[in-house]
């Protein structure tokens, strides 16, 4: 008897086994949700998704919404073939949904291409219905009165249905309003126009179209705070200063250092000039001597020679007494 039961109760697990594989290959409640939805697909098709490892559920869910919208451009074999290929089934037919209900043209090739690209087809569609605000980091520009103004602005934009496969995204429509807001300040005559008529700026970055390329249509750019910065062009002017200064100081030092190796040149050059002077007193003596020698020269003339060197002294002294004799006669 136990060995019956065994084998009875192993009969059962068997087969509730098995039961639970044909359900999962052959999902019967799933094609009867379809059929009482008005979704007509077969079981072999379901089991079919299962081999081709799609899961029904997905493709079965996708078909019946798009069949209670009114959408008839949808069918399984496209439903399959975008999941096989990576994308977001669910992601593609609420999109094709929103669409269809805001009068928007999305087919969806176009759906599934803007899945594939990696954005977010459904975030787009609910864009292009809300525009969406996107604050922009504070932007830094110099009037051309050197006043630097800190401008933050707010752009409304909305998606651009036909431009999302390959369009730029938000950074670079950040990046052009930046750029649009900074050649707008730094085009105006001072600062105090910009702060009296910040409408000004909005008008020139809209102007130049800075949506062109990008996934997104510029709806209105707003101004939202301009703040004073520094006084860049007297920041810059005490920079030239200063660099003037220490260039004027380098030439000086230059031209100094120049009088001081003039200085010293001259003073080797009188030095020199004295010890040839030296050199020649030196040899007067043997000139001298030699003039003997050779009678070209007479004891009349040494002393008549030597009485004209005293007499030169003495005018010299004269001339120029010495410095404590002066005191003396100043004290005395």
């Amino acid at each position: 008897m136990e060995e019956l039961s065994i084998g009875f109760f192993g009969l059962i697990a068997i087969l509730v086994v098995l039961f639970i594989v044909i359900l999962y290959y052959v999902p019967i409640l799933l094609w009867f949700s379809a059929l009482v939805s008005g979704v007509r697909i077969s079981l072999i098709q379901l089991v079919l998704m299962r081999i081709r490892k799609v899961p029904p559920q997905v493709i079965v869910r996708a078909m019946i919404e798009s069949h209670k919208a009114g959408l008839q451009t949808v069918s399984r074999d496209e439903l399959e073939a975008h999941y096989l290929a990576g994308g977001h089934v669910e992601q593609v037919v609420h999109a094709l949904v929103s669409a269809n209900k805001a009068n928007i043209d999305l087919p969806f090739q176009m759906a599934t291409a803007i899945d594939l690209a990696g954005r977010d087809v459904f975030e787009a569609v609910q864009m292009s219905v809300n525009p969406k605000v996107i604050n922009t980091p504070p932007v830094t520009a110099v009037a051309k009165d050197g006043i630097q103004l800190v401008a933050k602005a707010r752009v409304t934009v909305r998606a651009n249905i036909r431009q999302l496969v390959g369009g730029a995204g938000e950074d670079t429509v950040l990046a052009r309003v930046g750029e649009g807001i900074v050649s707008s300040i730094g085009s105006s005559v001072n600062h105090k126009a910009v702060l009296e008529n910040p409408d000004f700026i909005s008008k020139v970055v809209l102007d130049k179209g800075l949506d062109a390329g990008t996934a997104f249509e510029i709806l209105s750019i707003d101004i939202a705070d301009i703040d004073i910065g520094k006084n860049i062009g007297a920041v810059l002017q005490t920079d030239q200063a200063e660099a003037d200064k220490k260039i004027a100081q380098a030439k000086a030092e230059e031209r100094r250092a120049m009088a001081v190796a003039l200085e010293q040149e001259n003073k080797a050059k009188a030095q020199e000039a004295r010890a040839n002077v030296i050199q020649a007193e030196a040899e007067v003596p043997l000139a001298m001597a030699d003039a003997f020698r050779k009678g070209n020269m007479g004891v009349m003339d040494y002393y008549k020679l030597h009485n004209i060197q005293a007499d030169t002294d003495m005018r010299e002294s004269i001339a120029n007494p010495p410095q404590e004799d002066n005191d003396k006669e100043i004290t005395d």
